[in-house]
């Protein structure tokens, strides 16, 4: 596989860098020793302008090709925080901080970027403007969304963006990308059913929210196998189910569900939600109970801009020989604010066998560094050719 000669010289140390990550987790919008790491190392390579506390802790470096002529500007993202899991890999490197872990590769998309910048510093054989983005609380904290609410794609004139995440089960080093939606969108809720306790020997004189709680997860199953266009995706799923009793003779006043909802579809989004409130509303008030719905709407729909899909492609294919298509997942993805500012596209890069994503026993395989490293640069480089 054709990775520049340069990176494959600097593997060594990507790989250093993305090691140091991954021994140092951290979660959300807390990431200083991460953002300084990345300050420290784009100010070495010769950024010509490093920016923090954009969307609260991420970090912005600028490099400007030979030319700028071309008034073209890119921007390339990467993710910066760790998960909430206890670490199970027994590694060298393994995370040194008990109950953190980088299980989903945001060490690894930081070190290419970074490695990626350094190359593009040394040689800006382009003509335009590369935009570095490392972004906090992807996981949860909607950091690429306060990233573009505190002006980024305006301030540096940013006109698409793109980004990797790598895949397990993917061969190592293969990259896999579709046009239009990739990811879905990922909305929580919160069911609280109030009823009226009492004696369990006595249910007539109750209302159960137990009994309530029952037919709510029942009839939820409903909405996307009755309600949906059966063309489209979309996933309801009741994943928490609790009362406010743990006796054995107690019929207790109240019960709390929580669920996930994912499509890729706005309209279907929408629909769901409207459905869920109905069903939920009409069931506690069939039972003489009550109930109240917290809906709440995290990622949208990750999609990539067609164009933009097949530069990526195209660039991929000189670094790997080769582009597949991806399935379409139900996972979701925060890179997906930054689409909907601007067209551009994520592509899967293959981490090869070995446990899932957000597995406690994941590790980012780092032979694939320099085939990320190579890949955002050859993407830089033919959508701003210097020539």
């Amino acid at each position: 596989m054709p990775i520049k000669n340069r990176i494959a010289e600097l593997h060594d140390e990507i790989a250093a860098w993305r090691r140091d990550i991954h021994q140092h987790p951290e979660l959300l919008y807390d990431t200083p020793r991460t953002s300084a790491l990345v300050v420290e190392k784009l100010t070495e390579v010769g950024c010509d302008e490093v920016v923090t506390g954009i969307g609260k802790s991420g970090v912005v470096g600028v490099i400007r090709g030979k030319a700028t002529g071309s008034g073209r500007v890119i921007g390339l993202r990467a993710d910066m925080d760790a998960l909430p899991i206890f670490e199970a890999t027994g590694l060298p490197y393994a995370s040194k901080v008990p109950g953190k872990m980088h299980a989903c590769g945001h060490d690894g998309h930081t070190a290419m970027l970074l490695g990626a910048a350094k190359y593009l510093a040394e040689t800006r054989n382009f003509d335009g403007t590369v935009v570095l983005i490392f972004q906090p609380a992807e996981e949860g904290g909607k950091g690429g969304l306060a990233m573009c609410r505190d002006g980024m794609m305006d301030r540096w004139g940013i006109q698409e963006v793109y980004a990797i995440h790598n895949l397990p089960g993917l061969p190592a080093g293969a990259m896999a990308i579709r046009p239009g939606p990739l990811l879905a969108s990922v909305d929580t809720f919160t069911i609280q059913l109030q009823g009226q306790g009492g004696h369990a020997a006595d249910p007539h004189v109750t209302v159960d929210p137990t009994l309530m709680m029952a037919h709510v997860i029942l009839a939820l199953q409903s909405v996307i196998a009755r309600n949906a266009d059966p063309v489209q995706q979309g996933v309801l799923s009741v994943t928490s189910a609790v009362t406010g009793s743990t006796a054995y003779n107690v019929i207790p006043g109240r019960a709390e569900l929580r669920g996930t909802v994912r499509t890729h579809d706005a309209e279907l989004r929408s629909q769901i939600e409207c459905r869920l409130n109905q069903i939920v509303e009409g069931i506690a008030a069939s039972f003489g109970g009550s109930a109240e719905v917290i809906y709440e709407r995290g990622v949208p729909v990750t999609v990539n801009a067609e164009a933009q899909t097949g530069f990526a492609a195209e660039a991929a294919r000189v670094v790997t020989g080769d582009c597949g298509l991806v399935a379409l997942g139900m996972a979701g993805e925060d890179f997906s604010f930054m689409l909907e500012e601007r067209p551009g596209a994520m592509i899967n890069l293959g981490n090869g066998a070995g446990p899932d994503l957000h597995h406690p026993g994941y590790d980012f395989n780092d032979d694939i560094l320099p085939v990320g490293c190579s890949w955002f640069v050859e993407l830089v480089e033919r959508r701003m050719p210097a020539g």
